[in-house]
């Protein structure tokens, strides 16, 4: 009837191209409603189960810490040790006056005094040690307080020879 010639070919006249912009996969007027459609169905969604969730099994359940914990075997040893017979009951005054008792022994002792003595000595020294190392390499550089700007060259040798004795650096 018809054959393959109504189907290869169409008269020219037919095709004409569009002026208007368009996706080939959708037409634009289909695009529009699905557009919209998005926003709908996840508002709709939010309205209608917005209902509190459960926890499932767990939901009502006070946790571990509302579970009193088994009891612990008493040690005679740490009992004594300790000086008194353990009590659930402890007072924070006796312990306060314990550690405060505790604390002026240890801040009087003669070993604590000896070596805060050492560590002021210490500092004196290592500072004065610092000062004279920046003082040579200043005297090097010629810049500073330091600087040998102005001294001949026999006077510069012996102020940073004797800066380096002081030093170590030789």
């Amino acid at each position: 009837m018809f054959g393959l010639g109504g189907l290869v070919a169409a008269p020219a006249a037919a095709v004409t191209p569009s002026r208007t912009r368009c996706n080939a996969a959708t037409p634009p007027e289909r695009t529009r409603p699905v557009i919209l459609a998005i926003p709908a169905a996840a508002s709709l969604s939010l309205v209608l189960w917005s209902s509190p969730v459960n926890a499932g099994i767990l939901s009502g359940f006070t946790g571990l810490e509302s579970v009193p914990g088994p009891d612990l075997p008493r040690v005679e040893f740490l009992e004594k040790w300790n000086g008194r017979t353990f009590s659930p009951l402890w007072s924070p005054a006796e312990n306060q006056k314990k550690y405060t008792e505790f604390d002026n022994r240890f801040k009087n002792s003669k070993v604590l005094q000896e070596l805060l003595e050492r560590s002021k000595k210490n500092k004196d020294k290592n500072e004065r040690q610092i000062q004279d190392k920046y003082c040579l390499r200043g005297a090097e550089w010629g810049v500073g307080d330091c600087s040998t700007e102005g001294m001949t060259d026999q006077e510069r040798e012996d102020f940073i020879s004797e800066l380096k004795k002081r030093t170590g650096a030789e």
